[in-house]
């Protein structure tokens, strides 16, 4: 989520449809991330256990996203591998847990290193960047897949539904409260090299309508102490903001600006997973010790 910094306007004969200041067609965005949303409203509180394979649709397609673009890079991903230990980790969450997320996590680290052991024979010399492809393999299942099972696992405890809504909730008030933010105070950028259009101003925004989100979603849909909220908000809306800034950084790498084409006015299915995927380890992490 860009924070609106440095806005231009030019005149041009062609008309182009509305683009906020990431780039957008903001129509387009509004509609799909507001059809996302209801979606999503009504498998949590009709049938919330849907939401483990929400997740695990979401994250085999982003998977894929994040292989092709490195393969298009030069990267040999395992992403058989890959995608079938993502699989793994997020299922075995629900009846297993934290136990069953390590152990599927660890084995896909296993079958990876052998899997680029036998595969992408380079030359009789062996192998070529084995060292380098087997860790971005492994990066991108720490990255994807095991932070993804956190939010997965969540609906299977107390009020499950709620601290799935909390995430979602907080995230979007995050997002929100920096766009206003940036969009009508931004002038100080705060990485530049990595993400030019973010803003402090827009950080600021982004922790109070956070925090303010936190609060309200903890009293009214977790029934808990307003300071959860206090605690909750400001530590998820750094990890959102710092898992943004890393997935930019990737980008940068690649020199791509989307990770996918999928979702009109949003990208793939990675760009809007990139601030929920750390942010989703953070809610469980906090209302599992606070709660």
């Amino acid at each position: 989520m860009e924070w609106g910094v440095g806005n231009t306007v030019t005149d041009g004969a062609a008309v182009e449809p509305k683009k906020s200041r990431a780039g957008r067609n903001l129509p387009a965005a509004i509609a799909v991330g507001a059809t996302l949303g209801v979606a999503l409203i009504l498998i949590l509180i009709y049938v919330p256990m849907v939401w483990i394979g929400v997740v695990a649709v979401a994250i085999a397609v982003a998977s894929w996203e994040v292989s092709h673009r490195l393969r298009d890079a030069g990267y040999a991903i395992a992403t058989v591998p890959l995608i079938v230990g993502g699989q793994a980790m997020i299922w075995g969450s629900w009846p297993w847990g934290t136990t069953g997320v390590l152990v599927a996590f660890t084995a896909t680290v296993l079958v990876t290193m052998v899997w680029r052991l036998f595969m992408h024979v380079t030359d009789e010399h062996g192998h070529k960047n084995y060292l380098r492809d087997c860790s971005a393999t492994v990066f991108v299942t720490a990255w994807l897949p095991l932070l993804a099972s956190f939010g997965a696992m969540m609906v299977t405890q107390a009020h499950g539904s709620g601290r799935v809504f909390t995430l979602m909730i907080v995230v979007v008030c995050s997002d929100v409260g920096g766009y206003v933010a940036g969009v009508l105070f931004g002038k100080h950028p705060m990485v530049p090299a990595i993400s030019p259009k973010k803003s402090w101003e827009g950080f600021v925004g982004s922790l109070v309508f956070g925090t303010a989100g936190a609060i309200l979603t903890v009293e009214f849909l977790l029934d808990t102490h307003w300071w959860v909220g206090l605690i909750l908000g400001p530590v998820l809306v750094i990890c959102a903001t710092l898992g943004d800034l890393v997935e930019s950084q990737v980008k940068r790498d690649l020199g791509i600006k989307d990770m996918g084409t999928i979702l009109p006015g949003h990208g793939g299915i990675m760009d809007r997973l990139d601030s929920l995927l750390p942010s989703a380890f953070i809610v469980w992490a906090v209302l599992t010790a606070l709660l």
